[in-house]
């Protein structure tokens, strides 16, 4: 049964894409096809065999060694002002970020990342049916973050009609940068946080190919790489130190105010109505969850964190789902882990039109003049990967 659910769940959502489609005739239906039939080979090897198993234990492994790098460097400078043994959600989840960050600068500075994206990227074009491009963008957002990727091709950025821009943004918006990912890894599993980033990335060309179908010319089919001013080791390393830290500050200040506030809200609606407003949004996407995967009895509460973190952001959403997850089976704190996985939040439209307004007012403006149809699709890259969890779990 939870086969013939999940793969009416999967129909759902990509009903919900070919709505939106802004041109139905156009969408390439193959390569579609070819996409989710990855998706799915790719979320029974991570899950369910041995080789899965070990390629994510590397990872993970490799992950929480980096962590616990990170916390040597906030332990000396931090060292106290946190009691032993006390989690501090900022000192121990967001301040690895900074030392993520170093390592991504470093591997920037010696043209390793760049061989990497633009490499992948281009065996990606031959899967998708998209352009170049499209593809070196995806991979670069996976690593780089949804606003520093819009500077790696910044040269091309004034150039492009507004289809292609939209499959960038996508892009950006489905994904999450690696500098976070072991914050993630922190708080959920990390077999679902490397899921759900594989998933992502091919669910965020579905999604686009359905509604925001084109085609790219072979002579528009020109990756430019950014040439970069050349800086000392030391100057990178500064830079990069610097731009990690002002990430866990931003991330760090709107939490205070998401979190403040989305208390506030309950505390108005439970007053008034008797039930608290993330109840209300877990009655609303309950069906949904149900759907991916997420047994009936556990519907509400699982729609009630997937849509804090449409409304709010993932972190939000994830330390209220650390809080509950023991009440869930394991499947549905597979599907929900995987769902929480992106930028697909209303705060992340105005991040992505500011970032890409800085390099290109006017393709800033256009940007924000898709801004919901940019979270509708990436929120559906969201649904989509769960889904396929919920298929092959």
């Amino acid at each position: 049964m939870k086969y013939v659910i999940a793969l009416l769940g999967l129909a759902v959502v990509l009903g919900f894409a070919w709505i939106a489609s802004s041109d139905k005739k156009n969408i390439k239906f193959r390569p579609i096809v070819v996409m989710i039939a990855l998706q799915i080979v790719l979320g029974l090897i991570l899950l369910k065999t041995s080789i899965g198993e070990l390629l994510v234990r590397g990872f993970a492994d490799g992950f929480a060694k980096i962590l616990n790098f990170a916390n040597e460097g906030t332990d000396f400078v931090f060292g106290g002002i946190v009691n032993e043994g006390i989690h501090s959600f900022f000192f121990h989840v967001l301040m690895p970020i900074v030392f993520m960050s170093v390592l991504i600068g470093i591997l920037q500075h010696y043209k390793i990342l760049p061989f990497i994206i633009k490499y992948i990227g281009l065996a990606l074009s031959k899967i998708n049916g998209m352009g170049k491009l499209e593809s070196y963008n995806a991979v670069a957002s996976a690593i780089l973050g949804q606003n520093e990727v819009f500077i790696s091709i910044k040269k091309q950025i004034g150039l492009l009609p507004r289809q292609r821009l939209y499959t960038l943004c996508a892009s950006a918006m489905s994904t999450v940068s690696m500098s976070i990912v072991g914050s993630y890894m922190t708080m959920l599993k990390p077999e679902y946080v490397v899921a759900a980033l594989v998933l992502n990335l091919f669910g965020g060309f579905i999604i686009s190919s359905i509604v925001n179908p084109y085609r790219v010319q072979p002579e528009e089919d020109i990756l430019a790489e950014q040439e970069e001013t050349k800086q000392t080791f030391f100057e990178m390393l500064g830079e990069y130190i610097l731009d990690g830290f002002k990430v866990v500050v931003i991330v760090g200040v709107m939490l205070v105010g998401f979190v403040a506030l989305i208390s506030m809200i309950n505390g108005i609606f439970s007053g008034i109505f008797g039930i608290s407003f993330q109840n209300i949004l877990g009655y609303v996407l309950a069906p949904f969850a149900f759907l991916m995967g997420v047994p009936w009895h556990e519907s509400i509460q699982a729609g009630s964190i997937m849509a804090t973190k449409i409304v709010a952001n993932e972190f939000v959403a994830m330390l209220d789902f650390v809080k509950i997850q023991g009440d869930f089976s394991e499947r549905t704190r597979a599907i929900v882990s995987v769902f929480l996985i992106s930028f697909a939040n209303f705060g992340s439209i105005g991040t992505i039109v500011g970032a890409v307004k800085g390099l290109n007012e006017k393709q800033g403006n256009v940007v924000a003049g898709f801004g919901l149809k940019l979270l509708y699709g990436a929120a559906l890259v969201s649904f989509l990967s769960a889904t396929i969890i919920g298929l092959v779990f």
